[in-house]
C-alpha cells in the first residue's frame, strides 16, 4: 500500500513521513512548499510539488504512484490570519481538499486521513472535550476544519471511502532538530523567541477561572501526533467503510505560566512573564478526552510535556545559535 502524505514537507507532515516509513509503509509527499521544507523529506521518498488545488497533478500523482491511501494535512492554520484572509483559508482549506476528494474518489483511493484540530469546539466549557462536546469554531480556521470533516465524512458515506479524522491540540517538540518548528505561531515557540530577545514572555490574562489564572491547554509530542497517524492508517486499510473522529491529546491540562515555567527551567533562564490582557476568544481550558483514541487505535501518548521542550528547545538553538545564552 502507498500512501500520498499532503503537508509531508511540513513541521507535523515530516513527522508522519517519518514514522510512516519507519513503520514499513511505502510513502509519496506532496507539499507546495509554501512553508514545508523539501530537506525535510527522506532520502528515497518521492515528493511532488503542487497544489492540492491542482486537480490535474493530483490525479496524476496518484496514479503515477500507485496511490491507495492519503494523509492529508496540507492546509493554512494560523488563527489571526484566517480572521484577516477568510476567503484564503476557505479556498485553501476547504476548496483543496474538495478536489483532492474529487481526485481521491476517481482514483478509487480506499482510505483518507484528514488533519483536523481542537479548534473545531471553540469555546469549550468542560473539564474533558470529548468528540461530543459541541463543535462552536471561533475562526474561520476552526470553520474550515469542522467543514473538511464534514467533507470527509459525507464522501465515506457516499462513496465507502474508509475515513479518520483526527483533532489535533496543542502541538510541540521535534524528534529532531532538523525536524523543529520553524514557525512561531504556538506557545513553546513563542516563548522561545521572547528568551531569545532577553524579554519577558507574555500571559495574555492571570484571571481565568484555573488554578493559578492562567489558561489550560493540553500539549501534544509532535511524534505521539506522528504515531497516531500510523495507527489511524493502518485501521482504516483494515477496516473498510469505517468512519472515525478523535481527539489526539494526552488528556493532561498544563497552564500558561507552569508551562512558562518549565522552559524557563529547561533554557536556562529566569525571567518571569508580562502579564498582558486577555485575548478575546481565549477560553479557560481546553483538554481532551482521549479514551476514544485508545480505545479505537490501541494508542495513547507516550511522551511529556518535558519531553517536549528539550527537543524544541535543541530545534530552535539549532536555527538561533544566539539562543544558547541564558
Amino acid at each position: 500500500m502507498t500512501w500520498l502524505i499532503t503537508g509531508g514537507a511540513g513541521y507535523i507532515g515530516a513527522h508522519v513521513v517519518r514514522a510512516m516509513t519507519a513503520a514499513g509503509e511505502r510513502v509519496v509527499v506532496y507539499d507546495d512548499l509554501s512553508t514545508g521544507i523539501a530537506a525535510r523529506v527522506p532520502e528515497g521518498v518521492p515528493l511532488v510539488v503542487g497544489s492540492t488545488l491542482d486537480a490535474e497533478r493530483l490525479a496524476r500523482t496518484l496514479a503515477d504512484h500507485s496511490v491507495t491511501g492519503v494523509v492529508h494535512l496540507a492546509a493554512k492554520k494560523q488563527v489571526g490570519e484566517s480572521v484577516e484572509r477568510p476567503l484564503h483559508y476557505y479556498r485553501e482549506n476547504v476548496e483543496g481538499l474538495r478536489v483532492l476528494l474529487d481526485a481521491v474518489t476517481a482514483a478509487d483511493v480506499r482510505s483518507l486521513v484528514f488533519s483536523s484540530s481542537a479548534a473545531v469546539y471553540g469555546m469549550p466549557d468542560v473539564d474533558l472535550v470529548t468528540e461530543e462536546t459541541p463543535c462552536e469554531p471561533l475562526s474561520p480556521y476552526g470553520e474550515t476544519k469542522l467543514a473538511g470533516e464534514w467533507l470527509v465524512r459525507a464522501t465515506g458515506r457516499a462513496t465507502g471511502l474508509s475515513t479518520a479524522s483526527l483533532r489535533y491540540f496543542n502541538v510541540a517538540g521535534a524528534a529532531d532538530p532538523e525536524l523543529a518548528d520553524t514557525g512561531v505561531y504556538n506557545l513553546v515557540p513563542m516563548v522561545f523567541e521572547r528568551l531569545t530577545e532577553a524579554a519577558p514572555p507574555s500571559v495574555f490574562g492571570d484571571d481565568y477561572p484555573t488554578p493559578d489564572g492562567t489558561c489550560v491547554r493540553d500539549y501534544i509530542h509532535v511524534v505521539d501526533l506522528a504515531e497516531a497517524h500510523v495507527a489511524a492508517a493502518r485501521v482504516l486499510r483494515s477496516s473498510p467503510g469505517r468512519d472515525l473522529t478523535l481527539n489526539i491529546g494526552r488528556g493532561e491540562g498544563v497552564s500558561v505560566r507552569e508551562m512558562i515555567d518549565r522552559i524557563n527551567a529547561v533554557t536556562g533562564h529566569d525571567r518571569p512573564p508580562a502579564v498582558l490582557p486577555r485575548r478575546p476568544g481565549d477560553p479557560a481550558r481546553v483538554v481532551a478526552s482521549a479514551d476514544r483514541a485508545a480505545a479505537e487505535l490501541g494508542w495513547k501518548a507516550r511522551l511529556d510535556v518535558q519531553d517536549m521542550i528539550t527537543s524544541a528547545w535543541e530545534g530552535w538553538v539549532r536555527l538561533h545559535p544566539e539562543a544558547r545564552r541564558g
